[in-house]
């Protein structure tokens, strides 16, 4: 599992390609030799989707031209960070002396190959980039097939699956009377119906992105026999599988069609015998099922917070079968997406209060109901 995040941005402003050059230097320059990079998550500011093209394909050469056989897995989002940056990058780490890393490659997207003390674990990222732009249904499908093929590689399915990222773009755009992000939900809906055998999802984070298409990052584990998998719940949240129709939109005008729930838990602790990871899934200021602070950035940043402390309850974490109280853990990462540009600042300066020195990320993006302001994930690792 990740051991460490780090968040870089430019030094000085410039175009795009500059501003990732920076970005990249410094990543080549902090790299450790007690930790491996194993994925870089890189967002842009892009005006549109052939502009975006151009700029990932020189994106991908320099990170394949700068780590060759050690490749992170990547992927290159539409959202924006504060401005003025044009550009920002999350870097995730795994300890070197506890994993033995591979980097692999499928179809030409490299994923990386993790035996660590919690059994084998894959990263992948950037799946379904470039098909079916404008088709979410498609995209979605396609993604979701790139990701069994991995599967199907390493011997893992998709019982397997414990962190999920989902990136729709224009999530609340509806085509056709339909919304894309319950186009996404019945597509994901239909493939764990029929892949996933199993109890309960992964963690997971379905956000919304500039421009068209769907990507897709996940992170699958085959556990050791000592490693426990189990979900986390928050007491004041209905489970997302629960949501009654009324609060998820799927037609425009008249309609009884029967609405596809977001398949996902609230959180997902991994927990093996020396640490424990906990993956926080993407979490909003709902209460129950329902929005708490209407049209109040400040309201719903701190409800959002809450809910995300509230997973990490020493008590919910430390009550499983066969393990000792825990001592108490830390944060490793914060990511928030928010709507408006023009709330950065209010929802920083309330983060970085909660949560002082933990590497947090900051990045434009609509969220998957039209009045929620604000989204945050974030992973906490235990020490046990």
């Amino acid at each position: 599992m990740i051991g460490k995040y780090s968040v870089f941005v430019p030094e000085v402003r410039g175009d795009f390609i500059e501003e990732w050059r920076q970005c990249l230097k410094q990543i080549i320059y902090y790299q450790d030799t007690n930790f491996r990079l194993i994925k870089l998550n890189i967002f842009t500011d892009q005006p549109d989707y052939d502009t975006y093209i151009k700029v990932r394909k020189v994106i991908d050469k320099s990170i394949h031209n700068a780590f060759g056989r050690k490749c992170p897995a990547f992927n290159i989002t539409v959202h924006p960070p504060e401005k003025p940056w044009k550009i920002a990058v999350e870097a995730a780490y795994s300890v070197a002396d506890s994993s033995n890393v591979t980097t692999k490659v499928w179809n030409s997207i490299p994923y990386v190959v993790c035996e660590s003390d919690f059994g084998k674990e894959v990263w992948a990222c950037g799946l379904g980039f470039g098909l079916f732009y404008s088709d979410t249904k498609n995209a979605a499908s396609a993604a979701f097939d790139q990701m069994k093929a991995i599967l199907d590689v390493e011997g893992m399915s998709y019982n397997h699956l414990v962190r999920q990222w989902n990136y729709i773009g224009n999530i609340l755009e509806i085509k056709k009377g339909v919304q894309n992000y319950q186009v996404f939900n019945k597509v994901r809906s239909e493939v764990y119906q029929k892949y996933r055998t199993i109890q309960g999802y992964p963690a997971a984070t379905g956000i919304g992105m500039r421009l068209d298409g769907f990507s897709l990052d996940f992170c699958a584990v085959i556990a050791k026999e000592s490693v426990i998998i189990k979900p986390i719940d928050n007491p004041a949240q209905i489970n997302p599988y629960e949501y009654g129709q009324d609060v998820l939109r799927v037609v425009a005008g008249k309609g009884k069609s029967v609405k596809s729930q977001p398949l996902f838990e609230r959180a997902l602790l991994i927990s093996g015998k020396v640490r424990s990871t906990l993956f926080i899934s993407g979490t909003a200021s709902i209460l129950g099922q329902d929005i708490t602070g209407i049209e109040d950035i400040e309201k719903q940043t701190i409800v959002t917070l809450d809910n995300i402390d509230k997973l990490t309850d020493k008590k919910r974490i430390g009550d499983m079968p066969g393990k000792t109280e825990r001592e108490l853990g830390k944060f490793i990462l914060l990511r928030v997406y928010v709507k408006n540009q023009g709330d950065f600042a209010k929802v920083k300066a309330i983060c970085q209060e909660r949560f002082p020195g933990v590497p947090s990320i900051f990045i434009q993006s609509d969220i998957c109901r039209d009045n929620l302001l604000i989204e945050a994930e974030a992973e906490y690792l235990i020490i046990n």
